[in-house]
C-alpha cells in the first residue's frame, strides 16, 4: 500500500470511527442522563436505540445517495452533520432535543460508515483485505474503548463532554478528507432539466419513505416490548404495521426504476444476501456477549465495575490484535477459511459459557471473551471482503449500506434476545440459557461457512 492510499485510510478511518465510538460511548452517560433530566431507565435508553434505529435507516439510504451523487460529497456532507449535532446536543434544553440531535449525529455518522467502505472499495484495488482489516481496527477500536473514553469524560467533565469531543476528531478528519479522498467521478445521470417527478423516482422517494416507516415502525414494536416488559395490543399492531410496510417496500423496489435497494441485483448475487444474513447474526452473537458478560460479572457474581470493566478489554483487544492478521491471511487465501475458524471459535466460546456456573472463578470468562474477540476480527474484514467480491462495483454503496444495517439489526435483536432470556431480572440461569442459544446460533454459521464456495484472493470487479 502506498503513501497516498496510506493517508486516504487514515483519513476515512477517522470519519468512521465515530459512529462505533459515540454509540458505545453514551452508555456509560445513562445513570448520569437519569438524574439530570429525571427520568426512569426505560425513558433513557432510547438515547441508545434512538441511534441503532436512525443508524440502521440511513447506511442505505445515503449508500444509495453516494452511488448517485458522489461518495466524496457525502462522506464530508456527513461530517458537517456530525460537526453540527456534537455542537448543540450540549445545549439541549430537554431530553427531547437531546434524542433530535442524537438522532442527527447517528445520520451524519452513518454517511461515513456506509460511504468510507465504498471509497476503499473504488480507490485502493491492491491488498483490499488489507485495507479493510485497517477500517476493521478504527471501528473495533472505537467501539472497544467507547465507554472507557465515556467513563473518564463523565467522571471529570460531565455528560456534554461526550459530544464536546467529537468536535476535533470532525474537524481533523474534514481537514484530512479534503485533501486525500479524491474528486468524484462524473455523475452518470444528466440533472439538467430534470422534472421533479423525475428527480423523486431517480431518488427513490417512495421507496425511502416506505423503507423508514416500515423499518422504525418494526424496530418500534420490538423495543417497545423489550422496555414495556411485556407483549401488548399496540406492540403487536406496531409490529404487523411495519411488517406490512417493508412487504410494500419490497413489491415497491421490484418495480422501481432507480431502487433504493435493486433487490434484482442481490438476487443475481446471492452471496450479497447470504452475507448480510450471516452479518445479522454474527452481531447477535457478538452482542449478546458484550451486554450479557457485563451484567453476568456485576449482578450474579457482584464483581465491581473497575474489574469488570478490565475483564472486558480482552474482548476489544484481541479483536484489535487479530484484524491485520486477518487482513493479511484473506488475501493470501480468502474469507472462506478465515470465517471458518471464527464460527468455529464463536461456538467453542458459547459452548464455555454453558459450562460455566456460580462458584467457576471469574477469570474463566475471558476464555469466552478471548474466542469471541478473536472471531470479531476475523469476521470484521472476512465479511466484508466476501461483500466486496460479491458487489457490483456500482452499487458498492448501498451494498455497504445495507451490510452495515445488518450489524445494528443484529445489535437490536441480542438486546431483545437478553430481555427475552432474562425476563425481569438478569439470572444465572437465564446466563446458561443463553448460552445454549449462542451455541445454536454459532453452530448455524459453522455450518453457512461450510457451504460457502472457496474463493481466492479478492478481485477488482
Amino acid at each position: 500500500m502506498n503513501v497516498r492510499s496510506k493517508w486516504l485510510m487514515i483519513s476515512v478511518g477517522l470519519g468512521i470511527l465515530l459512529n462505533p465510538l459515540n454509540s458505545s460511548m453514551v452508555s456509560i452517560a445513562i445513570p448520569r442522563l437519569q438524574n439530570v433530566f429525571n427520568l426512569d431507565f426505560t425513558a433513557v435508553s432510547w438515547i441508545i436505540f434512538s441511534f441503532y434505529i436512525a443508524s440502521s435507516i440511513a447506511q442505505p439510504i445515503m449508500g444509495k445517495a453516494s452511488d448517485l451523487f458522489g461518495r466524496r460529497k457525502v462522506f464530508l456532507t456527513g461530517l458537517v452533520v456530525s460537526f453540527i449535532a456534537s455542537l448543540f446536543a450540549p445545549l439541549s434544553p430537554n431530553f427531547g432535543w437531546l434524542i433530535i440531535f442524537r438522532i442527527l449525529q447517528a445520520i451524519g455518522t452513518s454517511m461515513m460508515v456506509a460511504v468510507g467502505m465504498a471509497i476503499v472499495r473504488i480507490h485502493i484495488t491492491e491488498k483490499q483485505a488489507t485495507a479493510l482489516s485497517i477500517l476493521s481496527i478504527f471501528l473495533s477500536g472505537a467501539a472497544a474503548i467507547g465507554p472507557f473514553i465515556g467513563g473518564v469524560i463523565i467522571h471529570w467533565w460531565s455528560w456534554p463532554a461526550i459530544f464536546i469531543i467529537n468536535i476535533p476528531l470532525v474537524l481533523v478528519s474534514f481537514l484530512l478528507c479534503w485533501r486525500n479522498i479524491p474528486k468524484d467521478e462524473s455523475l452518470t445521470f444528466v440533472a439538467q432539466d430534470m422534472t421533479l417527478r423525475k428527480w423523486f423516482d431517480l431518488i427513490d422517494v417512495s421507496g425511502i419513505l416506505l423503507f423508514i416507516v416500515g423499518l422504525v415502525a418494526l424496530l418500534l414494536g420490538l423495543l417497545s416490548a423489550k422496555a414495556s416488559g411485556h407483549i401488548s395490543l399496540y406492540n403487536v399492531i406496531t409490529l404487523l404495521i411495519g411488517i406490512a410496510l417493508l412487504w410494500a417496500f419490497v413489491r415497491h423496489e421490484l418495480k422501481a426504476k432507480s431502487p433504493l435497494i435493486p433487490l434484482r441485483t442481490f438476487a443475481k448475487y446471492p452471496e450479497m444476501i447470504w452475507v448480510n444474513v450471516e452479518f445479522m447474526l454474527v452481531n447477535v452473537l457478538y452482542y449478546s456477549l458484550f451486554f450479557g458478560i457485563p451484567s453476568y460479572l456485576q449482578i450474579v457474581r457482584h464483581v465491581s465495575e473497575f474489574q469488570t470493566g478490565i475483564l472486558m478489554l480482552s474482548l476489544g483487544l484481541c479483536s484489535l490484535v487479530t484484524s491485520p492478521i486477518a487482513g493479511r491471511w484473506i488475501d493470501i487465501s480468502g474469507a472462506r477459511p478465515a470465517l471458518l475458524i471464527s464460527a468455529i471459535l464463536m461456538t467453542l466460546g458459547s459452548i464455555w459459557l454453558v459450562t460455566l456456573n456460580q462458584t467457576t472463578p471469574v477469570m474463566n470468562v475471558c476464555f469466552a471473551l478471548v474466542a469471541f474477540g478473536i472471531s470479531n476480527g476475523l469476521n470484521n474484514v472476512g465479511m466484508q471482503a466476501v461483500l466486496f467480491q460479491s458487489s457490483p462495483k456500482e452499487i458498492i454503496g448501498v451494498a455497504s449500506g445495507l451490510f452495515n444495517t445488518s450489524r445494528y439489526l443484529g445489535t437490536i435483536l441480542s438486546s431483545l434476545l437478553i430481555g427475552i432470556v432474562m425476563g425481569g431480572k438478569f439470572n444465572f440461569e437465564g446466563f446458561h440459557l443463553l448460552g445454549i442459544i449462542l451455541t445454536v446460533i454459532a453452530l448455524c454459521l459453522v455450518f453457512m461457512s461450510r457451504r460457502r464456495r472457496k474463493t481466492g484472493i479478492l478481485q477488482d470487479s
